[in-house]
């Protein structure tokens, strides 16, 4: 983090900023949502003014509120052909109210400005930023090792995938992250601590539902703050990568990690990528 650089308090929200966030919601609605998102849409105009004074009073005092943090999760196979009777065959997507995306997306938007106009956001991560995609990605991995190849190179291709990747995120470590790393500080850092913990959810099935649970980690599924804090929570495995002279490129918790040498020491490059796997694992 460059010197003198922080970002410790939220921007004050104006009603224009809500109206043109709740515009830009998605038309798909939650159950937990009092009023359909169709329906808020047509009167921005009228609750926007409300809205802002109830989020600026929130990022003011710090919180983020219990009733925002209750999330139900309705189970949905990952691909058809899976055990049906395993919990790691469902994804665990949290449905949340719309109220609270809206501020999340409003937070969202401000951080992200911040780390964009500090340079604290690497370009070898595409997910969940604008002007990045999965095309982006492909084809500067395929670029660079067309390239290698066509030097005579030999290219080798490792791909890092986390299990349950979202759901291991521990809270500390990452409240000191945005602290250290990032220069997230005072009132901020502490609308984030409240926005974490405390945390409940529950399954739900068709009128069958369970007992809630708190979240002693993790970031919610189904979010919009929570792919942008595991960005930020994995920065550091670049690192990793860069000690053993290899390149990466990530998108959100998938990782390219990919190596070039000439066919006479190939056995070298094969060892030291065993090395990095074994060492990212530590990590990990």
């Amino acid at each position: 983090m460059p010197p003198a650089v922080c970002f410790q308090h939220f921007r004050p929200l104006t009603t224009d900023d809500v109206i043109n966030a709740i515009r830009r919601l998605p038309d798909k609605s939650s159950s937990a949502d009092p009023v359909p998102t169709s329906v808020l849409k047509q009167i921005a105009d009228i609750v926007a003014p409300f809205v802002a004074e109830l989020f600026n009073c929130l990022l003011c005092k710090t919180l983020f509120p219990a009733q925002f943090k209750e999330a139900f999760i309705t189970p949905v196979l990952k691909k058809p052909g899976l055990d049906v009777t395993s919990a790691s065959s469902y994804r665990t997507i949290s449905n949340l109210s719309v109220l609270s995306k809206l501020l999340e997306r409003l937070v969202a938007r401000q951080m992200m400005e911040y780390l964009s106009l500090a340079d604290l956001l690497t370009p070898l991560q595409s997910g969940f930023r604008q002007g990045h995609s999965t095309e982006i990605a492909v084809l500067r991995v395929l670029s660079d090792i067309l390239q290698a190849v066509d030097r005579g190179d030999l290219a080798a291709l490792v791909l890092l995938d986390l299990s349950a990747a979202f759901d291991t995120v521990d809270h500390s470590i990452l409240l000191e992250h945005l602290q250290q790393t990032f220069g997230i500080s005072d009132t901020a850092l502490c609308w984030f601590q409240s926005y974490l913990s405390s945390r409940t959810h529950y399954v739900r099935r068709g009128p069958n539902k369970s007992s809630a649970t708190y979240l002693i980690c993790g970031v919610p599924q189904g979010s919009v703050l929570g792919p942008t804090l595991f960005i930020l929570y994995t920065i550091d495995l670049l690192r990793v990568i860069d000690n053993y002279g290899l390149s990466p490129h990530m998108y959100a918790d998938d990782t390219e990690v990919y190596g070039f040498c000439r066919p006479t020491v190939a056995t070298t490059l094969t060892a030291n990528i065993a090395d990095f796997v074994e060492a990212a694992t530590s990590w990990m």
